[in-house]
């Protein structure tokens, strides 16, 4: 990996702007195969990136309550239909605030202007299936927010050539994809047409995505330079992103104060909620537990779009079955539809996470950790089957069926960390170095031998 220039600042010292528009350039790039950066620093994810997340999955938990309130087949579809499109716009500034991240006016004025059409798209998506207006304002707003990204990339592209061919590509395609949901805004269009075209649309987009950044696309376009991505920053992005959907699981057994008063079964499940989340936390963190481990983003092409995409179905399962956790907080019962959602959103986000785990690669030599990758990750996809299957038996009341799924996460969490462990690791480190050390034991500084030579 060659280093093209360092930009970084030096320590103690404050990195001022010389304009307020300035330059977009490409922060990473491939030259001839060979991954170039302009800066060797590493960038964690920026306050206004943060900001953006806030409201962002403030927007989908609104879609996972108005889920969560009317259970059913047809709003399961309305709640992926509605969910897909507002993670396209997020990963739309999630990868030019990647690529080419300068934090000028520019680009805040462009988060805020996304983060408008976001909130008409948020107040709006839930009614596309009652109001027409409410349709017409979800698809404009949807529709202004990827023009908006596709013009950024297309003057990025001016600005910078590293990324120009794949970037042009990217903007054409995508701009006859949005054309595909125009049948919407058709009054006389029927809601089953309607929802054909939108999973046709949603679906062309995720095409288009796929191929534009494969290398298919890359031989095609017989490119010098083609993209890359910062992986530190990405993982940093998706790591910050998923933490506040876990708020998710928190904020609702708070606010409130929907288990006073005193100690009750509703403040047990309320605890037990939080330490599912926790325990939701610790797995994504804990990875596939190797000591030495390849990332899915540097593995293969193939282990990278799939962590990228999987991602999408974490989230989404995790954020409706987060909003049907924290709900025992307050009811005595859910409703039968209800349990199926609490159930099926937190094991199919186990099973996503064992998934997630399973695209890195493990280096270690055969024998360091005390099992095998493969028998250290075995009760994710085992225990997210068992909480699918738990409304099943129909005589649980919500403490038992909360005290089941907590009591398997803690279980799973307990087991990779043993599992983990390097063969001959202690139970317990003892400690050394406590008292506090004697004079004759420290070693007199050069000062203090000079001063005593004198």
């Amino acid at each position: 990996m060659a280093i093209i220039t360092n930009h970084a600042a030096e320590p103690g010292k404050i990195k001022r702007p010389n304009a307020l528009f300035r330059q977009p350039l490409a922060l990473q790039w491939f030259e001839h195969g060979q991954l170039k950066k302009r800066d060797e620093t590493e960038r964690q994810a920026g306050r206004f990136e943060l900001f953006l997340d806030l409201l962002y999955v403030a927007i989908l938990a609104n879609f996972a309550e108005g889920f969560a309130e009317h259970v059913s087949g047809a709003q399961l579809v309305k709640y992926i239909l509605i969910f897909t499109p507002a993670w396209h716009v997020w990963s739309d500034l999630r990868e030019l605030m990647n690529s080419f991240y300068n934090d000028d006016l520019a680009q805040r004025t462009l988060i805020l202007w996304v983060m408008v059409t976001l909130v008409v798209y948020g107040n709006n998506a839930l009614l596309v299936d009652e109001e027409i207006g409410a349709l017409r304002a979800t698809v404009g707003a949807y529709l202004v927010a990827r023009i908006s990204a596709m013009v950024a990339h297309l003057v990025y592209s001016f600005s910078s050539y590293h990324h120009r061919a794949q970037q042009r590509l990217w903007v054409v395609l995508s701009f006859f994809g949005l054309l595909l949901y125009i049948p919407l805004f058709i009054e006389d269009l029927s809601i089953r047409s309607k929802v054909a075209v939108a999973w046709v649309a949603i679906i062309t987009e995720e095409c288009i995505w796929f191929f534009t950044y494969s290398p298919i696309a890359k031989r095609l376009l017989k490119a010098k330079y083609t993209t890359a991505v910062d992986i530190p920053h990405e993982i940093d992005r998706f790591a910050a992103f998923y933490i506040i959907v876990l708020g998710e699981f928190l904020y609702r057994i708070v606010v409130g104060s929907p288990a006073a008063i005193g100690f009750n079964l509703r403040l047990l499940r309320a605890i037990w909620t939080l330490v599912v989340a926790f325990c939701l936390n610790w797995l994504y963190v804990h990875g596939d537990g190797s000591l030495v481990s390849t990332h899915a983003l540097r593995h293969t092409v193939a282990t990278a779009f799939s962590w990228v995409f999987i991602h999408l179905p974490l989230v989404a399962s995790l954020l409706a079955g987060g909003h049907a956790a924290a709900l025992t907080s307050a009811d005595e019962e859910l409703g039968h539809p209800e349990v199926w959602l609490l159930c099926a959103g937190l094991g199919i986000g186990v099973i996503c996470l064992w998934f997630i785990a399973l695209l890195h690669k493990c280096e270690d030599a055969p024998g360091t950790l005390i099992l095998p990758k493969g028998a250290r990750l075995i009760f994710r996809p085992i225990i997210g089957i068992i909480i699918i299957c738990i409304p099943l038996a129909h005589d649980l009341s919500l403490t038992v069926i909360m005290s089941i799924i907590m009591s398997l996460f803690v279980f799973c969490v307990i087991w990779e960390n043993l599992t983990s462990l390097s063969r001959g690791a202690k139970f317990w480190e003892s400690w050394e170095g406590t008292d506090y050390p004697k004079d004759s034991d420290l070693i007199p500084s050069q000062e203090d031998q000079l001063a005593r030579a004198e």
